[in-house]
């Protein structure tokens, strides 16, 4: 479901009824909020007249860990000015309300008023069948969102209530759904189409893929790096923090990954088991009379790093661990290369080839090891790392050796700036020919 042209002009009514905005003098302020189940990210950025190549930084960034009854947030601006609190937190609205205030209210306040927001985007993680692009939000689009929320039940309801606060606070300031899993559209049906009965496929059971946005800008950041147009380009990008996805750009567009109907499907993660037999599920239940909760918890909280380690889903720990020589942490640090190795090469064969691997997110920005380990059995198709580079990148770096046929890139995830840049884009859609 793409941005009708009313809902565009919509956004460009309220957008000129902001008096006192500035983007009709070539600049706008974007909030953007990620609504997570037990968190909440919000960034404010300030974009002129034309998208800068580079993601600049935001203006000011706040973030909220719901913990049963209190809330810890951090909040901080662009000129080094920071926040520590922690709140009762009787619900989740007032929690937010508490948070947002803090952008012109307070020693880390960087408006005058909240008339000077133009435009709120939000991360809604699952779009179901309906949503591919970027959309206006109006009552509709609110309504096809939450029939999506069965296939996302913990993250897309936080959305939902981002958006009813953002309106509560802001009015009628126009606000914009980017979806997780909008990338993935364009996978052939080979790639999304499930080996279940057909009827799976006509109720809507596919390989839908997250970690869409931050994939979808990681390719685009490579192509800048690169300096090469990105419809030249076959691209492997990781995704590598607590969730962890694997796909295959080639031409700028998603061909394959390694999410699927659900953000459990693929890689070892944090506390999430990634793909399993699904025989063994059916075992559990027959044999321990597991139902369908306990299964759920088991293969999302009780797997993964945490559930083969015994202690930690931390790579850190993991990592510091296996120094130590314990023998779980070495077992779940081998199985997590071994499977990432694994769908890297599966990505490669569905690309007939590769111009540059991209580590990014938590662990593949962050960990040397992960990604030397990652690499080390690529050489035969042209992966060299360069070892001191990998040791100490800077981020949106190449760490590959001269002599490599495969550019090996780390990049910072970016998922609030490309939230922001989309919210942009559809603005200057929506503006009046000059």
């Amino acid at each position: 479901m793409r941005a009708t042209l009313l809902e565009l002009r919509l956004l460009l009514g309220e957008l000129a009824r902001n008096k006192n905005s500035q983007w009709m003098c070539g600049r706008m302020k974007i909030l953007v909020l990620n609504s997570g189940s037990s968190s909440q990210k919000a960034c404010l950025y300030e974009i002129g007249a034309t998208l800068p190549d580079h993601p600049p930084a935001c203006l000011w960034e706040g973030r909220v860990e719901f913990a049963g009854d209190s809330a810890a947030m951090v909040m901080k601006n662009s000129q080094g000015a920071s926040q520590k609190e922690k709140i009762q937190a009787s619900s989740r609205e007032q929690v937010v309300r508490h948070l947002l205030s803090a952008l012109w209210d307070g020693k880390v306040r960087v408006l005058a008023s909240l008339s000077e927001i133009d435009a709120v985007g939000h991360r809604v993680v699952h779009g179901g069948p309906h949503f591919e692009e970027p959309v206006v939000i109006t009552p509709e689009v609110r309504s096809a969102i939450a029939d999506a929320s069965e296939l996302a039940p913990l993250h897309i309801p936080a959305a939902l209530e981002g958006m009813e606060i953002a309106e509560s606070i802001l009015g009628s300031v126009p606000q914009v759904a980017v979806f997780d899993t909008g990338f993935h559209h364009t996978m052939p049906p080979a790639a999304a189409i499930y080996p279940g009965p057909y009827d799976w496929v006509e109720s809507g059971i596919r390989r839908y893929g997250f970690h869409g946005i931050n994939h979808q800008y990681c390719a685009g950041r490579a192509a800048q790096l690169l300096k090469k147009d990105p419809k030249s380009l076959k691209i492997v990008t990781c995704h590598l923090g607590n969730g962890c996805s694997v796909t295959a750009v080639q031409g700028g567009r998603s061909v394959d990954t390694t999410m699927g109907f659900t953000p459990l499907d693929g890689l070892m993660m944090g506390t999430r088991s990634g793909a399993v037999d699904p025989g063994i599920l059916i075992f559990l239940m027959r044999q321990r009379h597991l139902d369908g909760e306990q299964i759920d918890q088991m293969l999302n909280q009780k797997s993964g790093l945490l559930g083969i380690s015994g202690f930690s889903s931390d790579m850190r720990e993991i990592l510091a661990a296996v120094q130590r020589g314990h023998e779980r942490a070495s077992l779940a640090f081998d199985i997590f290369v071994h499977r990432l190795q694994s769908a890297i090469g599966g990505m490669v064969a569905v690309l007939d080839g590769i111009d540059s691997l991209v580590f990014t997110a938590g662990v593949g920005e962050n960990s040397p090891d992960v990604r030397a380990a990652a690499c080390a059995r690529l050489g035969f198709l042209g992966v060299k790392l360069d070892s001191q580079l990998n040791a100490r990148p800077s981020l949106d770096a190449d760490v590959s050796s001269p002599d490599s046929r495969v550019r090996v890139l780390v990049i910072r995830a970016e998922e609030d700036w490309a939230i922001a840049a989309e919210c942009w884009k559809l603005a200057q859609v929506a503006a009046p020919a000059a």
